[in-house]
């Protein structure tokens, strides 16, 4: 049978991309990426022409089909998504399930992904974390929420610049201001950023800034953490 590669890709840097991801990309026959726009750049980087076909969050349901007849022909796929780990808050559930119900093989290719260096870089305990992706925009956040406030092991959150101060504000809301939280932006990036302190002063350094830009991971201490 045919195997479908979730082949890992830099999240910022692009010299963080392993010398065995290279390879699998270019030995597979076709690649299925979130955005073949983003993709291509990293592909034209390192030289690799191979055929693409989009794969996002928006066609996943529907591109499934394709990719298992391509997998059924005979074809050895990749998946990679903008930047990390495929099926990390990215398309790659749906594909995986599916390769695997139809008796191909499944591989993954390990790498950067922002959730891990995020959780290292906080300094705060990794022996148990949560990851949970982006909060959901309205039914169910409150909930989600008070879940994280009683937590007692670190959380991973990803979040978007235009929505940062507000799960910031959320956070010391349901936590309470004095809980230890590291933000991280751009990571790996030219203009990475780490700031590590109470929530209260996270907040007090994002509200200063005229314009928030970048990519955000949030890692929040457990409930009973202390320094």
């Amino acid at each position: 049978m045919s195997t479908l590669y979730f082949v890992a890709t830099p999240i910022g840097n692009l010299a963080d991309i392993s010398r065995r991801a290279l390879e699998t990309l270019e030995h597979v026959d076709q690649i299925a990426c979130e955005d073949t726009r983003t993709s291509g750049k990293l592909l034209q980087h390192y030289q690799i022409d191979k055929p693409v076909f989009s794969f996002h969050q928006h066609n996943e349901h529907q591109k499934v089909n394709h990719l298992i007849n391509l997998l059924n022909s005979g074809l050895d796929i990749a998946l990679i998504s903008d930047a990390g780990m495929p099926g990390i808050s990215d398309p790659g559930f749906l594909a995986g399930r599916a390769a695997h119900l139809a008796g191909h093989t499944v591989q993954v290719i390990p790498g950067p992904d922002a959730c891990t260096t995020g959780l290292i870089v906080s300094g705060l305990p990794s022996d148990r974390y949560c990851f949970e992706g982006f909060l959901p925009p309205k039914k169910g956040r409150q909930t989600r929420l008070q879940e994280i406030a009683g937590r007692e092991m670190t959380t991973v959150l990803f979040e978007s610049p235009h929505k940062l101060l507000k799960a910031l504000n959320e956070l010391a809301s349901h936590c309470g201001e004095d809980r230890i939280a590291c933000v991280a932006r751009e990571l790996t990036k030219k203009f990475e950023e780490v700031n590590r302190a109470p929530l209260a002063d996270l907040i007090s350094i994002w509200q200063q800034r005229d314009k928030i830009k970048g990519e955000f991971v949030i890692v929040l201490s457990g409930k009973s953490y202390t320094e």
